[in-house]
């Protein structure tokens, strides 16, 4: 069937819903894998699944003390999701990490033991590179700090009686757990520890997951074990979609390794889309798992169009004005013209890190998988130390009682014990102001200072708590790198660190008004699961730098490598917001050689491929 064909009848998913609700039963229950790609309605799937447990087993639920977890990507996810079950408190929806806290928050001493396996290993392999290394290095300096820190650390766990975890914060005391730390407790805690299942079953029966191609992978695989060990009496719902997986820690594999007891619904239909977008984000897809979406009996037909401009030598800024402009003309739809009704979508951060003004923050840390996801989200504490502490306070300045509340909130110079044990109060509070004094000076006086010279100076005056890694980048300081073989000693991880001290810290403000979605430029992210009636998705392999994804290369055909197979999915997610028109625009090296790839490859006919705007 084409996309154009007729549809008997826009209820032809139907019967997944029901597929669903057979699977909830709970005489027989079964876990599934709900595939549902873009704008099928997967939220008001889940909605309905919850809709049918509040309505059929509420009432046992409750009398037994149970609760249906549903896990979420993001807060406003599960915001949504309280509101559309009418905040029953039976259904019990959190985000993955609130969730993996409190499926061990308490079982202090298991995560003492499992700190202490993970702190010895890692000690040992700093070591052993140390004894490799070469003394009085930089790297020496750091790996030393590292391993100190490291050490304070494993000292501190038999006193340690309570461990904490906020997931809204950067957990920066002593007794507390990172962000990383806590999903993967959470799986290999539960993977490992048969009472903590016993636990999770007799609370939840049911868990159903949001967005489950980008759940981190520890967790991921922590529920095929939940579930192995209680077939027959548990079920576990992931609603997702492959093509749609952005972030980089989830399970690589879902959806092809299912275990054979398993159900595997899912939706054909797309509710959102015009005709003409969906054959394209079929033809996105092709190559990948065949799936095929067909539009609703009322979609129109809708508009996209491809311009393709040279990299070199393009008022870019004036071409997508002029772009939007043409889209005005051809689609009748004078909203074009409005800046705050087109949605502007690229593939890659570093497009717009360079086009705001963040890059060189963005290109230290980025390559770093481990950091590349808490980076994205904002959450990342090297960062998050400058953005949720050091920028609000410089943005407060002349506002005594902002500036109060910061202080006493986070500065360990202000903390209850630090005036508890002070002989003069006054003369610990006016610590306190020198430091925040010493802090706006350097910031007022001077527009280059650099991530390294703010740390430096919140270390020296002891105004906030410094993060570990930081600490260990500043023990490396006033010592000069000698040749490239001491560059060697590096690790990825600390080179990135010391590239990013050395960018310049107002970078830090273009940076968080990224994260939080405030800037003109979105990515695949940042509208995950939303819409707009007018898209402009901007291609440009020179700005994004070709590191995780290049356009050019998924053009061109062919089977896809890692970095294909990324763009080829941020591509579809992008394409697959718009409700009425799609406009395009790539800057490439050779326009006229990208014109005849995107006509060879069935994507767009000639027509709508546009070379500038000639």
């Amino acid at each position: 069937m084409t996309v154009t064909a007729a549809v008997a009848s826009d209820d032809i998913d139907l019967h997944v819903d029901e597929e669903i609700k057979k699977c909830l039963d709970p005489q027989s229950p079964q876990s599934f894998f709900l595939f549902a790609g873009a704008g099928s309605g997967k939220t008001r799937s889940l909605v309905a699944a919850l809709d049918h447990l509040r309505q059929a087993m509420g009432k046992s639920l409750r009398m037994r003390g149970q609760k249906v977890a549903v896990i979420t990507y993001t807060k406003a996810a599960r915001d949504e999701i309280v509101r559309r079950t009418q905040f029953d408190p039976v259904i019990a929806v959190s985000t993955i990490h609130s969730f993996a806290w409190t499926l061990i928050e308490g079982f202090n001493h298991d995560i003492r033991e499992w700190l202490r396996v993970e702190l010895n290993a890692a000690i040992a392999d700093l070591k052993a590179k140390e004894a490799k290394g070469r003394a009085g290095t930089k790297a020496s300096a750091e790996r030393q700090a590292d391993i100190a820190s490291k050490q304070r650390r494993l000292a501190r766990l038999d006193s340690t009686k309570k461990f904490v975890y906020s997931p809204d914060s950067d957990n920066r005391g002593r007794d507390s757990l990172n962000h990383a730390e806590v999903l993967k407790l959470a799986g290999d805690l539960v993977k490992t520890k048969p009472a903590l299942r016993q636990i999770l079953r007799d609370g939840y029966p049911y868990i159903l997951v949001d967005e489950s191609q980008d759940t981190n992978r520890h967790i991921v695989e922590a529920l095929f074990a939940f579930q192995a060990s209680y077939k027959g009496e548990v079920v576990v719902g992931l609603f997702g979609d492959m093509m749609q997986r952005i972030y980089g820690d989830g399970h690589p594999s879902l959806g092809e390794s299912l275990p054979m007891d398993w159900a595997t619904p899912t939706k054909k239909m797309n509710f959102r889309c015009p005709r003409r977008v969906i054959e394209l984000i079929n033809k996105i897809r092709d190559v990948t798992d065949k799936q095929v979406q067909i539009p609703r009996s009322a979609a129109h037909e809708g508009h996209i169009r491809m311009f393709v401009f040279p990299s070199e030598g393009v008022d870019k800024a004036a071409a997508e004005q002029a772009i939007c402009a043409h889209m005005a003309d051809l689609t009748a739809d004078h909203d074009w013209l409005n800046e705050e009704a087109v949605k502007i979508l690229i593939l890659e951060h570093r497009m717009a890190a360079l086009r705001m003004g963040f890059d060189d923050l963005l290109a230290a840390l980025y390559p770093i998988t481990q950091f590349r996801t808490a980076l994205l989200d904002g959450s990342l504490p090297l960062v998050s130390f400058f953005s949720s502490l050091i920028l609000p306070l410089w943005e407060a300045k002349g506002e005594p009682f902002a500036i109060a509340r910061i202080v006493r909130a986070a500065s360990p110079l202000a903390s209850a014990s630090a005036l508890k044990q002070a002989e003069d109060q006054l003369e610990q509070l006016g610590k306190a102001q020198d430091a925040v004094d010493a802090l706006i000076r350097l910031l007022d006086g001077n527009p280059d200072v650099t991530f390294r010279e703010v740390v430096e100076n919140v270390a020296e005056t002891g105004l906030f708590t410094v993060p570990d890694l930081l600490k260990v980048a500043l023990a490396g300081a006033g010592i000069e790198e000698t040749d490239e073989d001491e560059q060697e000693e590096k690790s990825e991880r600390d080179k990135a660190i010391a590239a990013f001290l050395t960018a310049p810290f107002q970078q830090v403000r273009a940076y968080t008004k990224y994260v939080a979605g405030k800037a003109r430029f979105d990515t695949h992210q940042g509208v995950k699961g939303l819409e707009f009636p007018r898209v402009m998705v901007i291609m440009d392999d020179q700005e994004a730098r070709g590191f995780m994804f290049k356009y050019e290369k998924l053009f061109g055909g062919g089977v896809d490598d890692s970095q294909t197979a990324s763009t080829r999915r941020l591509l579809y997610v992008t394409c697959s917001r718009a409700q009425r028109s799609l406009a395009l625009v790539a800057y490439a090296e050779n326009p006229e050689r990208v014109r005849s790839q995107l006509v060879a490859n069935g994507w767009f006919k000639p027509e709508e491929i546009s070379l500038g705007l000639a």
